[in-house]
């Protein structure tokens, strides 16, 4: 029975180091990825939620001050730690040719809509509205009532 326990324990204590072990490489690379991306002119997060342009930084000492500029003109001195992350600009923008594609494909869209090939979205909504109050008036014909009528009491 004390064997087993002790096996257990060893067993629990490689695992530990072992994790532990992986944990600090992942980090180290992950630190590193960031160094590599941290050039003059990146835009950054820092950690107070503010965006800037990264002016200056040293990645190899992270115990001196990385330069931040927030607006044209105005630029602090930051902890090099307290940058978060560099900021994808490329993420939510559209490029050029996405946006010449999109405008083809209105402009398809448009021309098929005219040549009645397509309904549009507004002509489908007119549709239901028209097919809606023809109902209600085919209702009120069968009610015996017009559409300006009071109800009797």
């Amino acid at each position: 029975m004390d064997w087993i326990l002790l096996v257990a324990m060893a067993a629990l204590l490689i695992f530990m180091f072992w994790s532990s072990r992986r944990r600090a490489a992942r980090m180290k690379a992950e630190q590193e990825a960031k160094a590599r991306a941290m050039l003059p002119g990146v835009k950054v997060l820092l950690q107070g939620g503010l965006y800037g342009t990264l002016v200056q930084y040293d990645g190899d000492d992270l115990s001196k001050a990385a330069r931040v500029e927030l607006a044209p003109g105005v630029e602090v001195e930051v902890h090099s730690q307290a940058i978060l992350r560099v900021v994808d600009e490329e993420e939510g923008t559209v490029t050029e040719d996405e946006f010449i594609e999109a405008e083809s494909d209105a402009a398809e869209y448009v021309a098929d809509v005219a040549d009645g090939e397509i309904t549009s979205i507004s002509d489908d909504a007119q549709n239901a509205h028209a097919a809606a109050e023809k109902k209600v008036a085919e209702k009120n014909i069968a009610d015996g009532t017009e559409p300006g009528d009071k109800p009797q009491a």
